[in-house]
C-alpha cells in the first residue's frame, strides 16, 4: 500500500475515533434587540436622573415587549422604595443626638440599593426576567398594570 494511502486510512481511523462532544444545553436563541434595549435604558434612570426611564417608557409604548415591561416595572419600584427608604432618613438625621443612627444606616441602605440595582442590571443585560432579591416580586404585583 503507498505511503499516501495509509496516511489518508490513519486519518480517517482518528477521525472516526475522537468523539464529538454532546451539547447538554438547549440552544437558546439570544433576545430580540429592541427587549434588552428598553431594559437597559430603564436602569440608565439613576445615572441621568429619570431621562433613561422616560425614553424607555416612550420606546416601549411604541413597541411593547415583555422583558421591556418587567424591568421597567423593577427599575420603577426600586425608585419608589429608595424615595420611601431615604424620606424617614433624612428626617432622623435632623434629630440631634438620633443622627448618629445615620451613620450606620444611610450607607447600609446605599449599598444595599446599589446592590440591587447591578443585579437587576445584570438581569437585564442578559435578557433576563429575574426579578430583584426579597422585593422584586413584590414589585411585580404592585406595579401589574403599569406598562402593559
Amino acid at each position: 500500500m503507498p505511503v499516501s494511502g495509509l496516511f489518508s486510512l490513519s486519518l480517517q481511523v482518528t477521525a472516526l475515533a475522537t468523539p464529538t462532544p454532546m451539547s447538554t444545553t438547549p440552544d437558546i436563541p439570544p433576545p430580540a434587540k429592541e427587549d434588552t434595549t428598553v431594559a437597559l435604558l430603564a436602569y440608565i434612570t439613576p445615572i441621568a436622573f429619570l431621562v433613561g426611564i422616560v425614553i424607555a417608557i416612550i420606546m416601549h409604548s411604541n413597541k411593547k415587549t415583555a422583558l421591556g415591561a418587567f424591568h421597567l416595572r423593577q427599575v420603577l419600584g426600586l425608585i419608589i422604595t429608595s424615595l420611601v427608604a431615604w424620606i424617614p432618613c433624612i428626617i432622623i438625621s435632623m434629630i440631634p443626638m438620633v443622627n448618629l443612627i445615620m451613620l450606620l444606616l444611610g450607607p447600609a441602605l446605599s449599598i444595599s440599593f446599589l446592590v440591587l440595582y447591578i443585579i437587576g442590571l445584570m438581569a437585564a443585560i442578559n435578557g433576563q426576567q429575574k426579578p430583584l432579591p426579597l422585593v422584586g416580586v413584590h414589585y411585580q404585583k404592585w406595579l401589574a398594570s403599569a406598562f402593559t
